[in-house]
């Protein structure tokens, strides 16, 4: 009679199991798929981006790190603690998992690439194991992005000298030189404050994918965006 309620005990509780966290997951793959996340989201602690940091995920409760100050409404009511099984339930399908938050991604269907994901971040996500991040490329217009990059020690061909605007078109020129134009919806102005952020009044451009003609231009604050960029043809 014990050996049957184990049994019954046994099969109840995996039956609450998503089919994921059944799967071994790879760690390798899991680090390819988190490529996607890392727009968005830093391993390293209290680096926030987009999104929160994801050092430390496990046990933490969900919208409560003091260092990011962009959680919605809902994920910080949620009341939920991050775990194997709420992380699986969040990758599947966020707004589903808790309705109102503002996470845009649409989820992870598929079960195995959510559980080597899952297996990848559940070993970098602890102290000292954070994958080191790859130095980005040297071309301003290449797919650069700033998100992990220290912007105070860029190279020249990153540190911007002068901003013109001229009718639909913005001209970049960089301490090396070199002046590349930019149809001004290809050109983003951007605000970094972090330890990471450019000096204050050196701003630094840096690539933002496409085909080499979308780039970021950086400052240390929103007040020197207007006083930099001079208008004149």
């Amino acid at each position: 009679m014990r050996w049957l309620l184990l049994l019954t005990f046994v099969t109840m509780v995996s039956a609450e199991l998503s089919p994921t966290l059944a799967k071994q997951g790879d760690t390798n793959n899991g680090q390819r798929i988190f490529g996607t996340c890392a727009a968005c989201h830093s391993l390293e602690p209290n680096r926030s981006m987009t999104g929160p940091s994801l050092a430390d995920l496990w046990n933490r409760k969900a919208g409560s790190l003091a260092s990011f100050p962009r959680y919605s409404s809902a994920l910080k009511s949620s009341g939920g603690v991050w775990n194997d099984k709420t992380l699986d339930d969040w990758i599947t399908n966020p707004q589903h998992f808790i309705p109102g938050n503002e996470m845009t991604f649409p989820g992870i269907k598929n079960d195995q690439r959510r559980a080597d994901l899952l297996a990848f971040l559940k070993q970098a996500t602890q102290p000292g194991h954070a994958p080191s991040q790859a130095a980005p490329g040297g071309q301003m217009g290449g797919t650069m992005g700033g998100a992990d990059l220290d912007l105070k020690t860029v190279g020249l061909e990153h540190r911007v000298q002068a901003i013109s605007y001229c009718h639909d078109t913005f001209r970049v020129t960089t301490a090396d030189g070199h002046t590349r134009a930019f149809w001004e919806r290809n050109l983003r102005l951007m605000v970094d404050s972090s330890e990471k952020g450019p000096e204050k009044g050196a701003p630094v451009i840096v690539g933002a994918g496409m085909m080499g003609d979308r780039a970021d231009a950086i400052f240390a604050s929103p007040e020197e965006i207007s006083g930099f960029i001079k208008s004149g043809c």
